[in-house]
């Protein structure tokens, strides 16, 4: 078996840190678990990036960059509007079931984003802004420009990572689906039209 380069470490580093922090956000995770998880040193993977900061942003930066290469993708070819939204739903539901990590890890970074500002780093907020506008622009462009329909693909999809993160099925957010054990007490208000 080869030896395997820096730049293949630095994207298992990067996968590691991607999976570490979707589980226990920014302040949760240590550079030791991360290493851990890789098969590293501490010290080696400062080699590859200065600091937990800059594992962090690269991190969120591929995760970002993951999800909208999947919906680019899963768009690319599309006849219409319709096809583009499904074939961006079930490319959602993909991420969601088999690579739950890109999605919570973009959640991480989200929560990030006020608490590193309030100390005067708008870095990771930056980053996020403009990678969630460039899913945004990749999605809206693919149905049409309509923008209730972009704004219902993002509600959607949200709810399913939220439901992911919170370890409820993708279905658990469906009218008449409450997993077992569970009770609703009210359902919510059918909407016209």
């Amino acid at each position: 078996m080869g030896r395997i380069s820096a730049q293949e470490r630095r994207e298992s580093v990067i996968r590691a840190a991607i999976a570490e922090f979707a589980i226990a956000g920014y302040h949760g995770t240590t550079t030791t678990a991360i290493a851990r998880r890789v098969g590293v040193t501490q010290p080696y993977l400062f080699r590859l990036f200065p600091d937990k900061k800059a594992v962090f942003v690269t991190a969120l930066t591929r995760s970002m960059e993951d999800t909208h290469l999947a919906f680019e993708g899963a768009a690319d070819g599309a006849e219409d509007a319709e096809r583009a939204l499904q074939a961006m739903t079930n490319a959602y539901a993909q991420l969601i079931s088999t690579s739950p990590e890109t999605l919570l890890m973009q959640m991480q970074g989200y929560a990030v984003v006020a608490a590193a500002e309030a100390q005067g780093d708008d870095v990771i907020g930056e980053l996020v802004r403009d990678g969630w506008m460039r899913i945004r622009e990749t999605v809206h462009l693919s149905l049409g420009a309509d923008t209730d329909r972009t704004a219902v693909f993002f509600a959607c999809g949200m709810l399913g990572t939220t439901l992911a993160a919170i370890g409820l099925p993708q279905n658990a957010g469906r009218r008449g689906s409450v997993p077992e054990g569970r009770s609703v007490s009210a359902s919510p208000p059918r909407r016209a039209g």
